[in-house]
């Protein structure tokens, strides 16, 4: 054991370590290496332990070639590539970070080389063969061998983009093999270092049960709120608690069901402290989304914040899936439908996650393969949030810190996971867009955001020309002191249904409800125009002066969610408020609207310290209103359902 020793690789001297000749286990975890001495020798080794290290490339593992247990974990250079290269290096490796690689591993040596060998053989004979007198001299072969070599590299491709660096790197080896036997050229057998894709991440997706295994149930007892300052721990089981809520007018009647701890750094039941951001809930299909046994509407939902994404089953509070980078911090999730055709040739519907945040890359999982099959790398800067058009299956939205809101089409995958995405429009923003929305009456038309200094409308038509466009529309509203201005943070925004927006000003801390059809006049000439946004009505919520605390709505049932500073979830049911603003001459409601209910935050327990200062930063029920997902600042995914 050299563990814990601020060891560097200079530190490692080949002299001493080729005279280990029968050494078998070695531990050199939480040091400072960044690479492994080419000629350690080590010809007996078969359990490596390199975990916390600073390593950057795993080739030269490949000087033990007994291994069958290697560990590398929080080495944040390293990405999945390297996972396969090893796989495909050590051919008697078994377990790598814990877990039994044996068949993937047969897949990468055999399937995987087979197919690739006859790629770069078909490369050769296509464009090459040809090239090559039949009497040729150095020169001339050294010429070929570095335009094929270069021209393999790009151009044969297989299996996901997210291994297109394993890819390349096993092209090239198999191109020069090819070459020595084929033309009897010398093999250069110790390469130059692979150009390194800047990735930095380390990406794992992990089964049912050991996603269970990392998530921390809290405990929960029906006592009244109080505030102190008490430092959380982790968590017990939870018992069931009906929920402290306001008398009013109707009472939803809704009881809390899972409080979980999913999305801690490195696993740690003592993180109170990672923000969750976004969640949405998985379209029905056939196969896939689980359905609610009594109402048809799905129970699984997506989550994310911090590393990781998860996709919960709101009825058990299962983690179904968790996808983690190592080196990221997610922000925003959006689901698509795609029709694919993956392994037996037939066309079927599957559902595809898109994962956002502060890299400014876009990942792609196909969840129920359990697999991440490429990234969009579509901003230098954070992405706030993501959303796909309900008639373009394949169009994403993402809005940027770069002030910008790209769309694109990010292709469909085929039965190898290749997929081409592309860049259709860029929409530029004043500041930085916070929340995205489009036009239920007219999705392929105009987009709304809801920004850092006013809220804006955009005509995203592909037919017109101009790739990117300026803003159609500034949108005013009104100030504290009554009069108009464009002036102010728009953290929240969402349809009500086809013509109601509902948009909240984090300054003065108020939701208004405005209609889309009489503010903005679709004839209207003049771009950047500003317009009054034509209130209809104005919705009480918390006085606090708090940005990002977002808000949702559930169209088929007239309702609105926002959560507040303290832990507590503001519904408002509106659907007595509707006929009368749909009519030409529905006028204002003077008063504010108070909220049907408020779900008060239950007195959580982690051990026996309270969990206090609670935000809620998003709250998102299902299209039915069954479930209620609601996202927090202390780590806390908390459900409740309609009872």
């Amino acid at each position: 054991s050299l563990s814990k020793l601020q060891l560097k690789t200079g530190d490692l001297d080949p002299r001493l370590f080729s005279r280990l000749r029968h050494l078998q286990k070695l531990d050199l975890s939480d040091n400072l290496l960044d690479k492994f001495p080419n000629s350690l020798t080590l010809p007996d080794l078969r359990v490596l332990n390199c975990n916390n290290n600073k390593l950057e490339d795993v080739t030269a593992l490949k000087q033990f070639p007994l291994l069958e247990e290697l560990t590398y974990e929080n080495n944040v250079y390293l990405t999945l590539n390297d996972d396969y290269k090893v796989m495909f290096l050590l051919q008697n490796l078994r377990l790598l970070n814990g877990k039994d690689i044996t068949k993937l591993a047969n897949h990468v040596r055999r399937v995987n080389s087979r197919k690739l060998t006859s790629k770069v053989t078909a490369h050769w004979e296509k464009f090459f063969r040809d090239q090559l007198p039949e009497k040729y001299t150095a020169e001339q072969v050294k010429s070929i061998k570095k335009k094929f070599l270069k021209s393999v590299q790009t151009n044969v491709v297989y299996g996901p983009s997210s291994l297109s660096e394993f890819t390349r790197w096993r092209v090239k080896m198999i191109a020069e093999e090819f070459l020595a036997y084929s033309l009897g050229l010398e093999l250069n057998t110790d390469p130059e270092p692979e150009e390194k894709v800047d990735e930095n991440e380390e990406e794992s997706t992990e089964s049912p049960r050991e996603a269970a295994e990392d998530v921390g149930q809290v405990m929960v007892t029906p006592s009244k709120r109080k505030r102190n300052h008490s430092k959380p721990a982790s968590g017990n089981k939870r018992s069931k608690t009906q929920a402290n809520t306001e008398d009013k007018a109707e009472d939803v009647s809704a009881e809390p069901l899972h409080f979980l701890q999913c999305h801690s750094k490195g696993n740690s039941r003592e993180d109170f402290r990672t923000q969750l951001w976004s969640c949405v809930f998985e379209p029905l299909l056939d196969c896939g989304a689980r359905k609610d046994p009594i109402v048809s509407s799905s129970r699984t939902v997506a989550t994310c914040g911090g590393e990781s994404v998860c996709l919960i089953d709101c009825e058990t509070g299962t983690v179904l899936k968790k996808y983690k980078v190592a080196t990221e911090e997610f922000f925003s999730v959006a689901w698509t439908t795609l029709t694919m055709v993956i392994n037996d040739s037939r066309k079927k519907s599957h559902n595809i996650l898109a994962a956002a945040g502060r890299r400014g890359i876009v990942k792609l999982i196909h969840v129920a393969a359990d697999f991440c099959y490429g990234e969009i790398k579509a901003h230098k800067k954070p992405i706030a949030t993501v959303c796909f058009s309900p008639t373009r299956e394949t169009h994403l939205f993402t809005a940027s810190y770069d002030k910008r809101i790209a769309l694109w089409d990010i292709g469909i995958p085929d039965c190898d996971y290749n997929f081409k995405a592309s860049q259709l429009l860029v929409l530029e923003a004043r500041s930085i867009p916070l929340r995205i929305a489009l036009v239920p009456t007219c999705p392929d038309q105009y987009l709304l955001a809801g920004c850092e200094d006013s809220c804006f409308a955009w005509n995203i038509k592909l037919d017109k020309e101009q790739k990117s466009r300026p803003f159609e529309a500034i949108f005013q509203f009104p100030d504290e002191d009554g009069s108009m201005t464009t002036s102010h943070r728009v953290d929240g925004l969402a349809f009500l249904n086809d013509d109601v927006i509902v948009s909240k000003s984090s300054k003065p801390g108020c939701i208004y409800l405005w209609s889309w059809s009489r503010s903005f006049d679709a004839k209207g000439k003049g771009c950047q125009r500003t317009v009054p946004a034509v209130i209809l009505a104005e919705l009480e919520w918390s006085t606090t002066d708090l940005s990002y605390l977002t808000l949702s709505t559930c169209p088929a049932k007239d309702y609105v969610f926002c959560g507040d500073e303290k832990g507590s979830v503001w519904m408002y049911n509106l659907s007595n408020y509707i006929t009368a603003w749909s009519s030409a001459k529905g006028k204002r409601s003077e008063k504010r609207i108070p909220p049907t209910q408020i779900l008060k935050w239950p007195e959580l327990r982690a051990n026996t310290e309270e969990l206090t200062e609670v935000l809620i930063n998003n709250v998102v029920s299902d299209p039915t209103f069954t479930y209620l997902v609601v996202l927090t600042s202390v780590n806390i995914t908390a459900i409740w359902k309609k009872s």
